[in-house]
């Protein structure tokens, strides 16, 4: 899959659920749940056991889907990623060389980010999202809409405290997806193998994002219709 097409998708799916848990197997039973509840997106972190392997499998005989490495803090690990068969890049924090590099490979990368300062370096390095984590410590949606508010150009994560009652207002807030963890894939729901539990979730958490964007779109028939678009960085055009 070509890294627009990617982006796209993960643009319009608007959630990129993150995996850590502590087993091999427990990782690619909550991925491939994922990927039945409707959400064809998950980021294998770095701190899973055998986290390599699983995205190898996933990529290579697993269900169609897309699929990355979270918790990517430097080049090496970046590198193994990339050979086991992950298409996107993501981490808590900012390392401007594992965005250099995944620039330079043409992979999608949204590093970590806080500050506006973090932000702005981070999209000026080429990143195609940032994350913004944690960013229910920091003031939640409202923090996510003041950054759209300085920063309208640069396309947001909101990871970090996203659950059932504040995913709308991130994005009514402006974020243009969600990473989400345990909210979506509850350890209980993995430990009991726990399949239409992690379903039903993954449904409604769309459907968040799907209403949001809805009260967002301007009336039918307007003079200008805005709809929802990916923000495509400089560099990439």
């Amino acid at each position: 899959m070509k890294k627009e097409e990617v982006r796209a998708s993960i643009a319009d799916v608007g959630i990129v659920p993150s995996i850590r848990v502590s087993t091999t197997d427990d990782a690619q039973f909550a991925a491939e749940a994922v990927m039945r509840g409707g959400i064809p997106i998950v980021e294998i972190t770095m701190t899973v056991p055998g986290c390599l392997d699983v995205i190898s499998h996933l990529t290579k005989g697993g269900p169609p889907m897309i699929v990355g490495a979270g918790s990517v803090l430097d080049l090496e690990t970046a590198h193994r990623a990339l050979d086991a068969g992950a298409i996107f890049l993501t981490s808590e924090g900012l390392d401007l060389e594992v965005v250099d590099f995944a620039v330079k490979q043409g992979v999608v990368v949204f590093p970590g980010a806080l500050t506006p300062t973090e932000v702005i370096r981070a999209w000026q390095a080429g990143s195609d999202f940032v994350k913004v984590v944690p960013a229910a410590a920091v003031g939640g949606d409202a923090y996510i809409k003041a950054l759209k508010a300085a920063l309208p150009h640069v396309p947001l994560i909101a990871a970090g405290g996203v659950n059932q009652m504040t995913a709308a207002n991130f994005i009514l807030a402006g974020a243009t997806a969600l990473g989400i963890g345990t909210e979506l894939i509850p350890k209980a729901a993995i430990q009991l193998r726990q399949v239409e539990r992690i379903g039903v979730l993954a449904k409604r958490f769309l459907g968040f994002v799907k209403s949001a964007r809805e009260q967002m779109a301007p009336p039918k028939g307007g003079a200008h219709e805005k709809g929802h678009k990916t923000s495509v960085h400089p560099a990439t055009k």
